[in-house]
């Protein structure tokens, strides 16, 4: 657990210094005073995570400092976290592997979301849990996407099934499928091409996808998972609702955690969506996509250490 709240602080550190400097100076300082509080509450409302939640911290932190004026700054941290943490409270998916052979998950998200990468690191993660893997690269439309994603394969020892640029990317998911299940894997992962939510053509394609893998297993897919860039910010609940109606959701993978402002982005998603989050990309490494606790993300953002 260690080892793994340090993974959420070393990542959502790295975010802009303008955040990093407004949060430190309130929390490392000692008695706190009215001008501390309202630079929390600008910092909160630059980190993106809406005003619901932003009131709900600072009303929490204002109610404690009316009763005590000789509260600290560290006090207004724990007080912080412990009120995300009850906000992002149910937030946390988590998947039971073997309830279907083999398990499919299907990512889907806007181009430059790191939908490749994920399915990379997701297939990393769950290969050092003892499952066997296969990747199917549906991205037929990214002419590096197949290259991406074989080099990642290669690079892991992972299965692949992939076809050539322009092909049926609905035509690869089923031949992926098929090969899953004749190889006896455990878990095949279908990167999809990346689309904007706004074109209904890609959409559709996006919905002839969803029919194929549904002929192939009627069940399926059983994991459909939005990979969100987190720097987005608001405009990712967007995105979602639109997703979610082509391609039914069932949960969020947040990437780009590190080095943006915006880290309270998928606190504004669960709360309008309820869609949960079932992993956040914290760097570029393989081992950097982590499974998503509201524990670890509510103390590292307000500075709480593990001890």
């Amino acid at each position: 657990m260690r080892g793994l709240f340090k993974k959420f602080k070393d990542g959502l550190k790295r975010q802009t210094p303008t955040f990093q400097k407004a949060f430190n100076g309130i929390f490392s300082a000692g008695k706190l005073d009215d001008a501390a509080l309202e630079q929390l509450e600008e910092a909160l409302y630059t980190a993106d995570f809406g005003h619901e939640t932003v009131e709900e911290i600072i009303e929490e932190i204002k109610a404690a400092y009316k009763a005590d004026k000789e509260m600290r700054g560290e006090d207004a941290a724990k007080i912080g976290a412990t009120v995300l943490a009850r906000v992002l409270k149910g937030a946390e998916g988590r998947v039971q592997v073997g309830q279907h052979t083999p398990e499919i998950i299907c990512l889907v998200g806007v181009n430059g979301s790191g939908k490749t990468t994920t399915s990379a690191k997701l297939a990393h993660l769950y290969q050092n849990e003892g499952y066997s893997i296969l990747l199917g690269a549906c991205d037929t439309f990214r002419a590096a996407a197949n290259e991406q994603i074989k080099h990642w394969a290669d690079r892991l020892n992972i299965d692949i099934v992939a076809s050539q640029h322009g092909a049926d990317s609905a035509a690869v998911a089923f031949d992926a499928l098929d090969a899953a299940k004749s190889r006896s894997r455990d878990i095949v992962i279908l990167d999809t091409a990346g689309r904007l939510h706004t074109k209904g053509n890609l959409m559709k394609e996006l919905e002839k996808m969803h029919r194929v893998i549904q002929k192939q297993e009627p069940t399926a897919p059983h994991h459909s998972w939005l990979v969100v860039d987190g720097s987005l910010g608001s405009n990712s609940i967007e995105q979602a609702r639109v997703f979610h109606k082509s391609f039914p959701l069932t949960g969020l993978i947040i990437t780009k955690l590190d080095g943006t402002s915006r880290g309270g982005a998928l606190v504004g998603i669960y709360r309008e969506l309820k869609l949960p989050i079932y992993f956040v990309g914290l760097g570029e490494q393989p081992d950097d996509l982590q499974p998503f606790s509201a524990e670890n993300y509510s103390n590292a953002i307000f500075g709480i250490t593990d001890e």
